[in-house]
């Protein structure tokens, strides 16, 4: 079976396009806010929302990655984690993303919001989650889809 998950590239001129046409933000209400999810407390550091092009229904899909990155501080991860924003925002079906630390032990997650679940699966498949592997404490990464309930 081969995997059938776009490219960096796709995800990159996507990203480029949604810029271009004025559907990507980052609001900055959330940022410094402290959210209580069921692994813990979390605070944003970050908020990006893309606008699909034509009117969806809301996302029905939250993928919630959690990990703990290696050989670099919480504060130079969350300066480093502007890079790779190109390569997993043009993806189909993605929406919406909090970026969130624990400032206690220094672990982070995340809150993508996505179209279906089948576009949260294909993001938990790609390049972008193998690149999140590769940087983390290894046994420090889980993953789970669950349903958009609105909570955040």
């Amino acid at each position: 079976m081969t995997d059938q998950s776009p490219t960096p590239l796709f995800s990159f001129l996507h990203f480029v396009q949604a810029v271009i046409q004025g559907r990507v933000r980052f609001p900055e209400d959330r940022v410094g806010q402290r959210v209580s999810l069921d692994d813990g407390e979390w605070l944003v550091f970050r908020e990006m929302v893309i606008r699909p092009p034509m009117e969806t229904p809301r996302a029905e899909a939250v993928f919630r990655p959690r990990f703990h990155v290696e050989g670099m501080s919480p504060t130079v991860n969350q300066w480093f984690s502007w890079l790779p924003i190109p390569f997993f925002a043009g993806l189909p079906g993605f929406r919406r993303k909090l970026w969130l630390v624990d400032p206690v032990s220094g672990d982070f997650s995340g809150y993508y919001e996505w179209q279906n679940p089948q576009d949260a699966e294909t993001y938990a498949r790609s390049f972008a989650m193998r690149f999140m592997m590769r940087r983390s404490v290894p046994g420090s990464v889980s993953a789970r889809v669950l349903e958009n309930t609105g909570q955040l």
